[in-house]
Parts: structure tokens; sequence; C-alpha cells
């Protein structure tokens, strides 16, 4: 089960807010459907491996069934040109938040017209993820723009949006 609240966010996060920066990514994801949600990922850490991942997401925003399984790069490569489109480019930092968790700060598309940040917490269950608030100040303003839900906030409809006509 995936449990998040996704925010739009202004870019990555300033030294006001003195996050440690924990580790990036790379990554190339694309669509073979969006409703189901298949996905498929290319992720690379920094000075690390890269994984190719098949993803499946049920219904849901703030709570919903998530199967991610590695998978093989060559069928990586066999599903990529299944989809035939260009593939969507992210960078993602993760930054330690006070209190144990993460927030997932991403770049999409950067240099594109469509370019955008996003930054999203995964929480243990729906209540933490309910109660949750920022802890000072700075990251709640960082944070002003909550999209958890938000009709057409998705990396999906995003696909649907810069993909879907190419």
């Amino acid at each position: 089960m995936e449990i998040e609240r996704k925010w739009m966010v202004p870019g990555w996060p300033g030294e006001a807010l003195a996050l440690p920066l924990l580790k990036t990514h790379r990554m190339e994801q694309g669509y073979i459907s969006v409703r189901p949600t298949v996905r498929i990922r290319r992720e690379a850490l920094a000075g690390g491996p890269t994984a190719h991942i098949l993803c499946f997401k049920g219904a849901g925003t703030l709570a919903r069934e998530e199967i991610e399984t590695e998978i093989p790069p060559e069928l990586f490569q066999r599903l990529e040109r299944l989809i035939g489109k260009p593939l969507i480019q992210k960078e993602r930092r993760t930054y330690q938040l006070p209190g144990g968790l993460e927030l997932e700060v991403n770049a999409v598309d950067p240099g594109a017209p469509t370019a955008f940040y996003y930054a999203e917490i995964e929480y243990p269950t729906e209540a933490a993820a309910l109660a949750w608030q920022p802890p000072t100040p700075a990251l709640a303003a960082y944070l002003a723009d909550e999209c958890t839900g938000r009709p057409g906030a998705s990396m999906g409809e995003y696909w649907l949006q810069t993909r879907a006509e190419m």
C-alpha cells in the first residue's frame, strides 16, 4: 500500500530549510496505461546501481495499492519501444525531515516548457498522513500548495497532457 501526500513546489528546497540531502536519483518513466496505472521506470541512484521497474497502481489518491517489481533491462527496453513516446525525465532528491520522514522533491522534464517541481512524503498509515503538519514555518511555506487528490495533478495526467498526441 502506498500512502502519500503531494505538493507543487517552486524548486529545490533552499538553504533556509536546512534539510539534509540523503540521495539523488535520475529517472525516466513512461506509461503503458494511465487507467489503471501501468508504468515503467529506470532509476539510477547517483554513485550507485540502476534499477528497471514495472509498476502497477490501483485507484485512489492519498492511499492506493502499488505493486512494483524489478525487471531485466531487456524487458524494459522492449516495453519502452512498445510505448513509442519519449519517456518523462525526472531528477529526485530525497531529504531527511525532522521526525524521521523523508521529503522527495522531483524536477520533471527539466528544461522543457512543461517542466515543474513537486514534492511528496510517504507515510506508514493514513492517519499519520492526515495528521502530519510541517514542523517549521519555512517548510509550511515551501509546502503551501498541496495537490493530493487534485484532479489533473498526477504524473499519469501529465503523461497524457504532454505525450498523448505525440
